[in-house]
């Protein structure tokens, strides 16, 4: 039996991709945070466990207990946990950042490298990592995730070319709008941190704000997907001879990857802003 840790599984993309690999017959450890998330996720028959990207003693301790019931076997890691923090970048301090790097980024990598002996010593596995369309596009006050995803772009690209000849490859999934939680976080996120009212986007946060509490209802838009339309890409990545190191996903993010490839940046710009 192929085994998997799977972060972020309390909702939305985790949640779905793991209850589909057990029906698929993987051992499946998912993670999250709320303890009524992880007994639900028991209740399924899954292995679950806490784990908060921005705890260290979390990250370890998770990975402590899958190796006692995997018997230090581990096939397979997706990263998944993350969320996003609206607002303008000139609105933010650091600290706000860097809270974003500690759950999007640095916690990410703490895992991947307890993980990583594991695959080494068995001389196989696989790395998947959740990340978005923008992790290559930028947009108006997605700046501190803009930030975030294009790191872990540029870092998981760095880690698959040093693999190379190791048995273990990477992968990225980077999809566009999905059914999960992101808004209904992002607005919380947004009201802790924001003060639209003394800030010189406040006219622009109305519209933030709107599109927020919209989602946060109903996420489901004219080119949103569920939750599990992410699973085929994850499946692809884990069992192909031959794992793709970049798995776009939804309409916009296809559209997106072909504009920024023929379009002037200027232009590119504008038609982001416009739609924003």
């Amino acid at each position: 039996m192929r085994t998997i840790l799977i972060t972020g599984c309390s909702s939305g993309i985790g949640e779905a991709c793991a209850l589909r690999l057990k029906e698929d017959g993987w051992q499946v450890h998912a993670t999250a945070r709320k303890p009524e998330d992880i007994d639900r996720l028991k209740s399924h028959g899954l292995f679950a466990h806490y784990l908060d990207y921005s705890d260290t003693t979390s990250i370890h301790a998770c990975v402590k207990a899958v190796r006692e019931q995997t018997g230090d076997e581990l096939h397979a890691l997706f990263n998944n946990g993350a969320y996003g923090q609206p607002g303008a970048l000139e609105d933010l301090p650091t600290d706000v950042l860097r809270e974003q790097f500690e759950a999007n980024f640095f916690g990410w990598h703490e895992l991947t490298l307890l993980v990583l002996p594991l695959m080494r010593a068995q001389g196989h596995g696989r790395l998947v990592h959740c990340s978005s369309i923008l992790g290559w596009i930028a947009a108006p006050y997605r700046g501190t995730y803009n930030a975030s995803k294009f790191a872990l772009e540029g870092w998981a690209g760095t880690l698959r070319q040093e693999l190379i000849g190791s048995g273990i490859h990477v992968s990225l999934i980077e999809p566009g709008p999905i059914a999960t939680k992101f808004s209904e976080n992002g607005l919380t996120k947004f009201l802790e941190h924001i003060d639209p009212s003394s800030s010189i986007h406040s006219k622009a946060y109305e519209n933030e704000l709107r599109r927020l509490r919209k989602q946060s209802k109903s996420e489901i838009g004219r080119f949103t997907l569920p939750a599990n339309a992410v699973y085929s890409k994850l499946k692809h990545a884990l069992d192909s001879e031959y794992p793709k190191a970049h798995y776009p996903l939804t309409i916009p993010t296809h559209v997106m990857n072909l504009a920024r490839r023929i379009l002037p940046t200027r232009l590119l710009d504008r038609i982001i802003v416009r739609n924003t």
